[in-house]
């Protein structure tokens, strides 16, 4: 194995992820080492920056730009290092983990004394056919500009006449989104607004051909919330040319379009899939206990059978007061976040952890164009107040008064100008070498 061991005399804690549960528990351990220097805290991510997942579906409709929803982890952190690498291997017992990073992918060995897993999960195409390879996540900031990027490119070129005589205007004016979660309703209800307000743009194109449509597999969109929400936000999207499809499946994407359970077929270019997840595949290797692929943590968030181990997040099935487990949210992750950093440093100074105890305090979804539905503290919200709430809160929530001031100055120059309709180039400019025989300078 190519690379070098990191050693240290201090006890070292690792964590590895950089989402809301790793972030947030660098962040508690940021505070609470303020007044001592025995420990060496380590952050592993493969970005160099953490990512507010809440806000995605605002960067894919070109409401927020898009480095104004992350933070440089660097300009988090003090006291807690950061190691940027892609984790291959965990060994439980040799405590080590094998981290890969830089241009050559060379390895480092990294050793600990309490490992912090926090993952999270990643999407899971179900092994349909022709999902992973045509099929847009919306997992990651990468996934909403590749989303941005499909929708401008599917405008400009149905916008052309070529399109317009080989027939292809149908499918490119088509889009579909597969799940009806909070992900699937604010993705589609944002990008939709975003489409039909670009059209002023597109002189050939008219509002009757465009179509997006919704399929999810259950009867009542939103299920997280309650079932009046979930009418509420379908009347919504459909009032605003969204066709829900409900009580049917993907069975597969290819050159035709969506095949759906039904037996019917939507011709499109574009299916965006926000229908399941599952825990990080290197979870898989690790002979702890798990349940549906997660890590079944103690309610103090510790790994059974294995001292100094640590489960938290999307990747950990932690138990509640009632027996259930702890639902993979992010207002769930950030506060077990600062329970394992709190029981870590316990344990290294032999003092009792605690439990992990919460309840959900209440969940928001925006439905486009100044509205949403929400349930805080079991009340129930809907139209321009929920909406409000979800951005006041969500404001309030994002690091760092920088980015909360540039989303603010974003949402407010939107009130008064377009959408941008840029693609983002990924791509190296052109260039031409040719022979000369004139001097350089």
């Amino acid at each position: 194995m190519a690379g070098c061991d990191l050693e240290t005399r201090k006890r070292r804690v690792l964590i590895l992820g950089g989402g809301f549960a790793g972030l947030y528990a660098a962040l508690r351990f940021e505070k609470r080492m303020r007044d001592s220097d025995d420990v060496d805290v380590l952050l592993v991510n493969r970005e160099n920056y953490f990512s507010f997942t809440p806000m995605l579906h605002e960067v894919a409709a070109s409401d927020l730009d898009l480095t104004h929803i992350v933070n440089p982890v660097r300009k988090l952190l003090r006291r807690v290092r950061f190691f940027l690498g892609d984790a291959e291997s965990i060994d439980l017992a040799a405590r080590r983990v094998v981290v890969s990073h830089g241009s050559d992918g060379h390895t480092h060995a990294l050793d600990f004394d309490h490992l912090i897993v926090a993952l999270g999960s990643t999407t899971n195409w179900y092994g349909l056919p022709g999902l992973e390879e045509r099929g847009l996540a919306m997992k990651s900031l990468g996934d909403a500009i590749a989303l941005r990027n499909r929708l401008i490119a599917q405008l400009e070129e149905a916008d052309t006449e070529c399109a317009q005589k080989a027939g292809l205007r149908a499918e490119l004016c088509t889009f579909v989104v597969a799940g009806g979660g909070f992900a699937g309703v604010e993705t589609i209800a944002s990008v939709n607004d975003f489409v039909r307000e670009s059209l002023a743009f597109y002189p050939t194109l008219r509002q009757a051909e465009v179509r997006f449509v919704l399929v999810h597999s259950g009867e009542l969109l939103l299920p997280e919330l309650d079932a009046s929400l979930g009418r509420y936000a379908r009347r919504k999207l459909e009032s605003r040319g969204v066709e829900v499809r409900t009580g049917v499946r993907v069975r597969a994407l290819d050159a035709a379009g969506v095949q759906l359970s039904d037996g019917s077929t939507l011709p499109t270019r574009c299916l965006v899939w926000t229908a399941g997840t599952c825990p990080h595949p290197l979870l898989d290797a690790l002979p702890c206990k798990k349940e549906g692929g997660r890590i079944a943590a103690r309610a103090d968030l510790s790994v059974p059978d294995w001292p100094g181990v640590w489960a938290l997040g999307d990747c950990a099935r932690i138990p509640a007061a009632d027996g259930s487990s702890q639902p993979p949210t992010a207002q769930h992750a950030l506060r077990e976040a600062e329970v394992a950093a709190d029981n870590v440093l316990a344990a290294l100074r032999g003092r009792p952890t605690r439990p992990f105890r919460f309840r959900t305090i209440g969940q928001l979804a925006t439905l486009g164009r100044r509205t949403g539905v929400a349930r805080i503290f079991g009340v129930r919200f809907s139209g321009f107040l929920a909406w409000w709430l979800w951005r006041t809160i969500y404001l309030a929530k994002l690091p760092r008064g920088e980015k909360k001031l540039r989303v603010l100055l974003d949402w407010t120059l939107d009130l008064v100008f377009s959408k941008d309709l840029v693609q983002y180039a990924t791509v190296r400019s052109p260039s031409l070498s040719t022979r000369g025989d004139g001097a350089q300078s």
